[in-house]
């Protein structure tokens, strides 16, 4: 099992910047990516950030240049840096962790379905 607790969220302005947490426990060590998602109300939860073990990062266009996915695995932490935040950013933010090792799609995955745990959630709000 691996728990997931995210924090940092918060409300700012627009143009400003946030950093989330993402505080990994139990058998991490099984962990193959991991992976920010955001849904806002009345919307599909997408995927925001993903780092997979070698440290490749992919992002979504809608955040790229803007939001930065890191890791620390000796604190087993995952992070997501958001600058230059927009109204449109306001969401949920889930931090999610993969550890099927099975996958015939392309890589790295990029759906909700392919990730098999996940936090409770964090909020953002960014205002005009």
């Amino acid at each position: 099992q691996v728990q997931l607790v995210e924090s940092g969220g918060g409300s700012v302005q627009g143009g400003g910047s946030l950093r989330l947490s993402c505080a990994a426990s139990g058998d991490t060590y099984k962990t193959s990516c991991m992976a920010w998602f955001r849904q806002a109300p009345g919307k599909e939860r997408e995927v925001v950030a993903v780092v997979d073990r070698d440290g490749i990062t992919t992002y979504a266009d809608s955040v790229k240049g803007r939001f930065t996915i890191a890791q620390d695995n000796t604190k087993n932490t995952l992070y997501l840096q958001m600058s230059s935040l927009k109204p449109e950013d306001t969401a949920m933010y889930y931090c999610a962790a993969r550890t099927w090792t099975k996958y015939s799609g392309g890589w790295p995955p990029l759906r909700r379905t392919l990730y098999n745990y996940w936090g409770q959630g964090t909020q953002v709000a960014v205002s005009s």
